[in-house]
């Protein structure tokens, strides 16, 4: 099997990383570099840059703007928007409802939500998770009856991520609440101007309000917005759930990080002398860049089976990459929060201590540096817990 790239691969490679450094603002890769979150505006003018090239929903079929691209020169697209890094286009839009609605939708659902999604004209934020219902997402109570033309919606979702932007959502409710668990589900989508839809935001540990909670009290959903079939929105959701884990080992996310904490560790120093020619940390270093060359040549293999299968056989030796990709990336983000050591403390402590009129302690980079590390701790959960991609594991390649 060979693993290495090809003269038209490593061109095309150059070719991205180029548009990167021309096109991305700096104040903005300065931000993503820093630890720190792109605003709402700055993922929007930044879609719309990728869409005029072309590049904005790579792996769509080509009928709906998507690129042509193979899984080979994909892998590279995403591989270089990681580690450059420039923001990744909104997922929720992008690669979970514009691929639902491209399989399941009517034409009319096709012609109306893709260009809007491609261009970031509308905000989505997704609507699976409730109360005493994540990874169990089967026994989800949110329900819709049908009156007419519409459904009427009522009921909580939460964890839901970006929801104070979002202009849509798309959600899982129970329509046949007799119908056995996995059944009497439907895939609708929602307007968040409708009256009845109020937005809680929960504040997570890294100090920020990511996530929300949302609630639906007769909410009016004209029947035109279900996708698919009703009560047959557990394959929708299969299928959705399927897209979102593509691309969740984020290797090139981890990379950048062991980059910026080996540039860190230039400027810290400890013992007189610089951090980077401590042996610990230059073991320690070491030992992430070997892991993240193993789960890279495993990603590779990956591809090159998909491609050889014709891509119609999921690997689940994919699941590996999702639990290896994950644990990287805390133990990337906590490298570098450890070259920060105790400045490394979250931006509103020093806050406080601003209001206090005490100095800021240590360089401006630090204080962004606790945060990511505690936001991430959530990766090896979203997405498709790491117990349950073991659990897969053991029945789909062990046969246990």
């Amino acid at each position: 099997m060979d693993l290495r790239f090809t003269p038209e691969e490593i061109a095309f490679r150059q070719e991205v990383r180029s548009f990167f450094r021309d096109s991305l603002p700096t104040d903005l890769h300065q931000k993503l570099v820093q630890g720190r979150h792109a605003s709402r505006q700055d993922l929007v003018d930044w879609t719309r840059k990728l869409h005029a090239k072309g590049w904005a929903v790579p792996h769509w079929p080509e009928r709906y703007g998507g690129t042509g691209w193979d899984p080979v020169r994909q892998y590279i697209f995403l591989e270089e928007l990681q580690g450059f890094p420039a923001p990744a286009p909104l997922a929720f839009g992008v690669n979970m409802v514009g691929p639902v609605i491209y399989t399941f939708g009517s034409e009319e659902q096709k012609a109306h939500y893709l260009p809007r999604i491609a261009r970031l004209d509308d905000w989505w934020c997704q609507g699976f998770s409730e109360p005493g219902s994540g990874s169990d997402l089967a026994s989800l109570k949110t329900r819709a009856v049908r009156d007419g033309d519409h459904y009427i919606v009522n009921g909580q979702k939460t964890w839901t991520t970006l929801a104070q932007y979002a202009d849509w959502i798309f959600c899982l409710v129970r329509t046949d609440p007799a119908a056995k668990k996995q059944e009497g589900i439907s895939f609708l989508l929602i307007d968040m101007k409708t009256p009845g839809i109020t937005v809680r935001p929960i504040q997570t540990l890294d100090g920020g309000s990511e996530v929300n909670e949302v609630f639906f009290d007769d909410v009016e959903v004209p029947a035109e917005n279900l996708v698919g079939e009703e009560n047959k929105g557990w394959s929708v959701a299969k299928y959705l759930l399927g897209n979102e884990r593509t691309g969740i080992a984020r290797l090139g996310k981890s990379k950048e990080r062991v980059r910026y904490a080996k540039v860190l560790a230039r400027e810290v120093r400890m013992n007189g002398k610089p951090l980077i020619e401590d042996r610990a940390f230059r073991t320690r270093v070491a030992q992430l860049e070997i892991d993240m060359k193993a789960l890279e040549i495993t990603q590779l293999r990956v591809i090159s089976a998909y491609v050889k299968s014709g891509g119609n056989k999921p690997d689940p030796i994919s699941s590996v990459l999702k639990i290896k990709g994950t644990e990287l990336l805390q133990n990337s983000s906590e490298l570098v929060m450890d070259v920060g050591g105790p400045q490394a403390m979250p931006v509103w402590q020093r806050e406080l201590a601003a209001l206090a009129n005490e100095p800021a302690i240590g360089p401006d980079w630090a204080p962004q540096m606790a945060p990511a590390y505690l936001m991430l701790r959530a990766a090896s959960i979203y997405g498709g817990t790491n117990e349950i991609q073991k659990n897969i594991l053991n029945k789909a390649v062990l046969g246990l």
